[in-house]
C-alpha cells in the first residue's frame, strides 16, 4: 500500500491504519498523508478487475463512486478515494434500533433510493458487462444458485421437511417468471446501507463489484426489504414511490405491472437472503445473521401467498408460522454482549451490525498465566479468582469499567437501542479477560435486570445467557 501511495502522490503516507474486517475477504486500509486514501488488497484478480473497470466507467458518467488512484502491477491491490467513515447504515442506526425513523433519517434513505435509477440506467450505458464478476448477466444459473442456496443452506439446515420434487417444480416456474422480466440495466446486487457512504449528506456508492446486467427490481427489493432495517410500512411505501418517480425518467411501467414484478423479485431476494443467513449464521455461527432470520421471515410474511407457486407458498407459510410462534422466546429490549478474547486471535466482530461498544485491554493487570500452577486454569476457577482479587489490580480496573458501561447502558435504554457490545482482551483470552467478562456480566444484570446479557468466552468455548 505504501508503494502505491508513493507512486501516485509522490510522498509516503504519514500513517497506515487497517480498517475493521468487513463481510468480504478483502482487506482495507486508510492511508493518511497530504490526501487520505483507502487501500484495498483483494483475493481474486477477476473481482478486482470488475470493481476497477466498473468504477472507472461510472466515474466517466459522473456517478457518485470513488476515484481509483492507483493499481498494483499484478492487479491484486489498489488505492481509491476515501469517502469518509459515515455509511448510511450507521447514519440511521437509531431508527433501525427503535423502528422509528426521524425526518432526517428518512431524508437520507429517500436520497439513496432516488439516486438508484440513475446508477442502474446511466451506469449501464456503454458498460462492458463481460468484466462483471462472477458472471456478466442475471440468468438461469444465477437464479438456480440462489434458490439452491435457500434450499440447502436454510431449509435443510433448519431441519425443514419438504418434498424436493414439488419444491423444484415451483422453483422452475419461479425461474421462468423472473427471467421473463428483461432489463438492460446495471443490477447492483448488494444495494444496502453499508455500501452507501454519505458525503455532505449525499449518497456515494461502493462495493458494486458483484453487479451485472439484470432487472432493476432486485436492487430496490434489496434495499426496501433489508431484514434488520425494520422499516415501517409507511416509510417502505414512501421509498418505493420515490423510486418509481425517478424511474419514470428512464422508462414507463404501468403501476400494476411494476407492483407485480417488484413483488416477484422481492420474494426471490428474500429467499436468497435466507440462504445467506443460514450459511453465515447456522454454519459460521455469526450472531448478526442468526438474529436477522426472524425479521427476514417477518418481511416474507407480508408477501404471501403466491398462488402461482402453491407448494413453495406452503413451505414458506410453515416457516413464517413457526417464526411467529418462536417470537415469544426471543429477547426483547437491550441485549448486551460481553466477550473475553485473546488479542492473538483478533478482536471479536460485532455480529449485530451496529458497531460501537467498548474493547478493554486487560494486559496491564498482573497475569496469572505467567505462573505454572495457573496455566491449566482460567478466570472462572477459584484459585485464579483468588490470585487476581488478592493482587487488587483487577478490582481497580473493573471499577473504571463499571462506571463507563453503566453510563452507556443507561443511555442506550433511554434511547431504545437494541444492542451493546463490550469485549475484554488479554494475551490468551483465558485468565484476566475471562474474569473481567464474568464480573461485568454479573454487574450489568444486577444493575439493570431488564437487560438481556449474553456472555461469550470465545477462547474457552463458553456461551451463557443471563
Amino acid at each position: 500500500m505504501t508503494d502505491l501511495y508513493i507512486k501516485h502522490f509522490g510522498v509516503p503516507p504519514t500513517s497506515v491504519q487497517q480498517l475493521p474486517v468487513s463481510g468480504s475477504h478483502r482487506t482495507y486500509y486508510r492511508l493518511y498523508g497530504p490526501v487520505t486514501a483507502i487501500g484495498v488488497v483483494g483475493t481474486d484478480p477477476d473481482e478486482n478487475r470488475a470493481f476497477l473497470t466498473i468504477s472507472r466507467h461510472f466515474r466517466s458518467k459522473g456517478l457518485a463512486v470513488p476515484e481509483i488512484y492507483a493499481v498494483s502491477d499484478d492487479g491484486m491491490s489498489y488505492l481509491q478515494e476515501d469517502l469518509g467513515e459515515l455509511s448510511l447504515f450507521d447514519a440511521v442506526a437509531a431508527g433501525r434500533a427503535s423502528g422509528h425513523y426521524s425526518d432526517e433519517e428518512k431524508t437520507l434513505l429517500l436520497r439513496a433510493v432516488r439516486a438508484l435509477p440513475r446508477l442502474q440506467f446511466e451506469g449501464a450505458e456503454g458498460l462492458d458487462f463481460s468484466v462483471c464478476y462472477p458472471q456478466p448477466e442475471f440468468d438461469a444459473r444465477m437464479v438456480d444458485f440462489d434458490l439452491n442456496y435457500f434450499k440447502y443452506d436454510f431449509l435443510k439446515l433448519r431441519g425443514v421437511e419438504f418434498n424436493e420434487v414439488r419444491l423444484q417444480d415451483d422453483f422452475d416456474r419461479l425461474r421462468a417468471d423472473l427471467l421473463a422480466v428483461r432489463s438492460d440495466t446495471f443490477m447492483y446486487r448488494d444495494f444496502q446501507g453499508r455500501n452507501i457512504m454519505l458525503r455532505d449528506g449525499q449518497p456515494w456508492f461502493i462495493d458494486y463489484q458483484g453487479g451485472r446486467k439484470g432487472p432493476f427490481y432486485y436492487d430496490l427489493a434489496s434495499f426496501v426489504y433489508q431484514a434488520s432495517a425494520r422499516y415501517p410500512d409507511t416509510l417502505r411505501e414512501e421509498m418505493i414511490e420515490a423510486y418509481r418517480e425517478e424511474l419514470s425518467r428512464y422508462v414507463t411501467i404501468p403501476q400494476e405491472r411494476f407492483r407485480d414484478q417488484f413483488r416477484l423479485f422481492t420474494l426471490f431476494r428474500l429467499l436468497q437472503v435466507l440462504g445467506c443467513y443460514g450459511f453465515r449464521g447456522l454454519i459460521e455461527k455469526k450472531q448478526y445473521f442468526i438474529d436477522s432470520i426472524a425479521p427476514a421471515l417477518d418481511n416474507l410474511s407480508t408477501l404471501l401467498p403466491f398462488p402461482a407457486y402453491p407448494y413453495l407458498t406452503e413451505v414458506l407459510s410453515d416457516l413464517v408460522n413457526s417464526n411467529a410462534e418462536d417470537h415469544d422466546d426471543l429477547p426483547s429490549g437491550l441485549i448486551v454482549d460481553i466477550y473475553s478474547f485473546s488479542y492473538k486471535k483478533g478482536i471479536p466482530e460485532d455480529e449485530s451490525g451496529n458497531g460501537g461498544g467498548f474493547v478493554f485491554d486487560c494486559r496491564a493487570v498482573h497475569n496469572p498465566g505467567r505462573y505454572e500452577r495457573f496455566k491449566k486454569l482460567n478466570g472462572l476457577d477459584a484459585p485464579v479468582i483468588e490470585f487476581l482479587e488478592e493482587d487488587g489490580e483487577i478490582t481497580a480496573f473493573l471499577d473504571g469499567v463499571y462506571s463507563l458501561v453503566d453510563a452507556h447502558v443507561r443511555r442506550f435504554l433511554e434511547r431504545g437501542f437494541s444492542h451493546f457490545q463490550v469485549s475484554f482482551g488479554c494475551t490468551g483470552g483465558q485468565h484476566r479477560s475471562a474474569y473481567s467478562a464474568e464480573h461485568l456480566a454479573a454487574h450489568v444484570k444486577e444493575m439493570f435486570p431488564e437487560v438481556h446479557v449474553r456472555l461469550i468466552h470465545r477462547e474457552l468455548g463458553i456461551r451463557r445467557e443471563l
